[in-house]
């Protein structure tokens, strides 16, 4: 087997074990789940589909452009912006959100987007990549993200893990790598403390680094 391709088929099964294993946190949080109206900002049908009947209702919220996915699935899904949400105050019972608040922007986008999803919600779950585990997720590459901006641009226009394993087109290459240059702002768990104060701060971890971090509060009553 292609050294390349044995390595992708891993790191997928790797990434799906990680979002399972996340899915059941979130259920056991949130044991009424199954009965409960969730919105998912900036979500996919894919993690819903590891375990069937978590959301009783489920709206997923996305950019027009994930239209181009084409997503088969039984959920509403509605097209608009997480940091203006077009609901009313806690029009859900859960707004969940993974992997979404460190593409808004800078630091007043992502205080917009905690915000909207603080006023939509009795409860929240809000994942994101930690700052400081030393693989970038996005890019898959160690350590460039801890790089000066400047060094940083520089690295990711030239090489990256993620070009070599997906082999991207070039104008597709271009988009992510210039998304993770201008708008990628990964936060720590200060910062998402700071955003969502009155969350708990559940931390990942994967052998002896915190991984992902989960800001989340329970449904008030």
């Amino acid at each position: 087997m292609d050294a390349k391709w044995g390595f992708t088929g891993s790191l997928a099964r790797l990434q799906r074990s990680f979002r399972a294993k996340r899915m059941g946190r979130f259920l056991r949080a949130f044991p009424h789940a199954g009965k409960s109206r969730i919105l998912d900002v900036g979500g996919t049908a894919e993690i819903w589909d590891l375990t069937p009947g978590a959301a009783g209702r489920l709206f997923l919220l996305n950019m027009p452009r994930a239209a181009e996915d084409k997503q088969v699935t039984t959920a509403e899904v509605i097209y608009g912006d997480g940091c203006r949400l077009p609901f009313a105050d806690a029009a859900f019972d859960i707004v969940f959100s993974n992997s979404v608040i460190e593409h808004v922007g800078d630091g007043e986008a992502q205080q917009r987007f905690a915000d909207e999803i603080r006023r939509t919600s009795n409860g929240y779950w809000v994942q994101t990549p930690n700052r400081y585990f030393p693989v970038e997720m996005h890019l898959l590459t160690p350590f460039v993200h801890l790089l000066p901006q400047s060094w940083r641009a520089f690295i990711v226009r030239r090489f990256t893990v993620w070009q070599w394993i997906h082999r991207p087109s070039p104008d597709r290459k271009q988009f992510y790598v210039e998304h993770f240059i201008s708008d990628i702002r990964l936060l720590s768990a200060a910062d998402m403390q700071r955003l969502f104060p009155d969350a708990v701060i559940l931390r990942e971890r994967f052998l002896l680094f915190t991984k992902s971090l989960v800001a989340y509060r329970l449904p008030k009553g």
